[in-house]
């Protein structure tokens, strides 16, 4: 079965612009244009499209998706590395992000206690200015 970009786009679950991104990333092939009617993609182009989509939620990234779709079913060691270099990226956010969070909690619950109408001592804190004792 063949498909034009639109049908394409919408068995995918994608926008045709996504389709064209992909393109021009070199993720997805972009078939041949006949002289007359409009390019025709098969279905494998919805799977790789769907494949790329699951790849994304994963949090690798294009240039990583890329790498992947260059891989085969026998080079399992490498897609290994990857997925752990990413797990590991992911460990280092959740560590920076829970510090953070630490960070603006300490910071909301000082502004709750501070009821001045006159500052904001979040203001302040990013200021690094000591709010003025009323």
């Amino acid at each position: 079965m063949k498909l034009t970009i639109g049908k394409l786009a919408k068995q995918a679950n994608v926008t045709i612009e996504t389709i064209r991104y992909y393109q021009r990333k070199g993720l997805l092939t972009e078939p041949d244009k006949p002289v007359t009617g409009y390019r025709q993609y098969s279905l494998e182009s919805v799977a790789q499209i769907q494949f790329i989509k699951r790849a994304q939620q994963s949090g690798f990234t294009l240039k990583e998706i890329a790498e992947l779709l260059s891989l085969d079913g026998e080079h399992c060691e490498d897609v290994q590395k990857m997925a752990e270099q990413k797990l590991q990226k992911i460990d280092g956010q959740l560590k920076d992000l829970t510090a953070l969070r630490h960070v603006l909690d300490t910071l909301v619950k000082g502004c709750q206690q501070d009821k001045s109408t006159d500052h904001c001592s979040l203001i302040d804190a990013f200021s690094n200015q000591v709010a003025p004792k009323s």
